[in-house]
């Protein structure tokens, strides 16, 4: 027992259990990455005179998510570089900002800013379409985990306090970075595809690498925690043509799958063991069966559709996949069990491009555009839009929205809005 007050408070803590609560939305896309919360009472419209709780001003721009922990909601941005094309051209003022924010009033309770390490792409093109926090936080109820690239993957105590940073590469890209941590047991998984080619697992609370695979190309795409029917869990990730399954504890290849054959952005989700990825330009949708070994291209893929999206990932609710193709500005219905197609119906009024990724809650599909605003639309196999609401500010939306309890959070680049009723 005496040998317990030599360990770091921080390592103590760190080893103690955490439940979650209903509300929480604790990494990119929910509390399974599959987008969907079973949250009720959420508002359809909202306007600057209705349905807005509170809005917060950021210290600088980002295309992550909010994610939401009890009370408190963290979110990344950036700031002294690449804010817009007519600020200061030296990428060494480049600062990545982790903040924290009440819940109840929207007030900041603290700025973790962080100097940028290593290279980064000039801002321009692709890059400055969604800059330089992408990459959507996850906590385990103990620390925040983030991922910022060339700077590397880190952890914060929930005070702000640096726990680790670990480098996982130094390759650019001149699309950036934006995956997003996945956590498992001991381990957060970073796919750092751009930076190595690389998924690494490491140690949550010292950062060591515990395993590393290859075979990461060109996928900007979030890997997936896979519940096995009959017991176990893997880690799928999609890559140019190919999905790819690992044991999340060892880092052993377990299968693989031919799929997209293209670059890869959206996320795959997965639903009773079975895993659905979307992706391509020319659009390409597919379903496998999770648990296989080897190349399982012909014994467990059950259907492969040539419509999808580039950038935006799926949903899947209640037997059906939705996603949003985000240049046609098309929703998509599917159902998951076939891969044919309910609907295809191109929003009105036109939404423009489409970034982020779409959420389910209480029977809404709440998509979020780079300058419409958001479309609500009914989550059911028949195509209805409820509401079309205006964008709150005139600055870019890139965020893929959260829900925490019966409220929305909406992030722009100025602003982070909570809406509810």
């Amino acid at each position: 027992m005496q040998d317990m007050f030599k360990i770091p408070l921080h390592l103590l803590l760190s080893a103690m259990p955490f439940c979650f609560i209903a509300a929480d939305w604790y990494q990119f896309r929910g509390p399974a990455g599959n987008g969907v919360l079973d949250a009720r009472d959420l508002p359809e419209s909202w306007s600057p005179s209705e349905n807005l709780v509170w809005r917060v001003q950021l210290p600088g721009p980002g295309a992550s998510s909010p994610i939401v922990l009890g009370e408190r909601v963290y979110l990344t941005c950036y700031s002294g570089y690449g804010v817009d094309e007519d600020e200061s051209n030296d990428m060494a003022l480049l600062q990545r900002h982790v903040i924290c924010i009440d819940l109840k009033n929207g007030k900041i309770i603290w700025d973790r800013p962080m100097q940028s390490s290593g290279s980064n792409h000039s801002y321009e093109g692709f890059q400055s379409l969604h800059g330089y926090a992408s990459s959507t936080l996850a906590t385990d109820g103990k620390s925040i985990y983030y991922f910022f690239g060339t700077s590397g993957a880190g952890a914060l105590l929930l005070d702000g306090e640096s726990l680790w940073s670990t480098d996982v590469g130094s390759n650019t890209h001149s699309w950036g970075s934006g995956t997003s941590p996945v956590l498992h047991g001991d381990l957060v998984i970073i796919n750092a595809s751009v930076e190595s080619g690389m998924l690494f697992g490491l140690n949550k609370v010292t950062g060591e690498v515990v395993w590393r695979a290859g075979g990461m190309e060109e996928s900007w795409s979030t890997p997936v925690l896979v519940t096995v029917p009959g017991g176990g869990t893997e880690v799928v990730a999609s890559v140019k043509n190919r999905l790819l399954a690992f044991d999340p504890v060892s880092g052993e290849a377990l299968w693989t799958c031919d799929s997209m054959q293209d670059y890869i952005c959206p996320s795959p989700v997965a639903h009773h063991g079975v895993v659905y990825a979307i992706g391509a330009r020319e659009g390409t949708a597919l379903a496998v069966r999770a648990g296989g070994r080897g190349d399982v291209t012909k014994t467990h893929r059950q259907w492969l559709i040539n419509k999808g999206s580039n950038v935006s990932s799926p949903v899947y609710y209640d037997g059906y996949l939705y996603w949003v193709h985000e240049g046609q500005g098309s929703a998509y219905c599917v159902d998951a069990a076939t891969g044919d197609v309910v609907f295809g119906k191109r929003l009105s009024p036109r939404p423009g491009k489409i970034y982020a990724s779409p959420v389910i809650a209480d029977g809404k599909i709440f998509i979020v555009s780079r300058e419409k605003g958001t479309f609500v639309l009914a989550a059911r196999p028949e195509y209805e839009l409820i509401a079309h609401n205006e964008p709150l500010d005139e600055s870019i939306h890139n965020g893929s929205p959260a829900i925490a309890g019966n409220r929305l959070l909406i992030r722009s680049d100025q602003w982070l809005y909570c809406i509810g009723k």
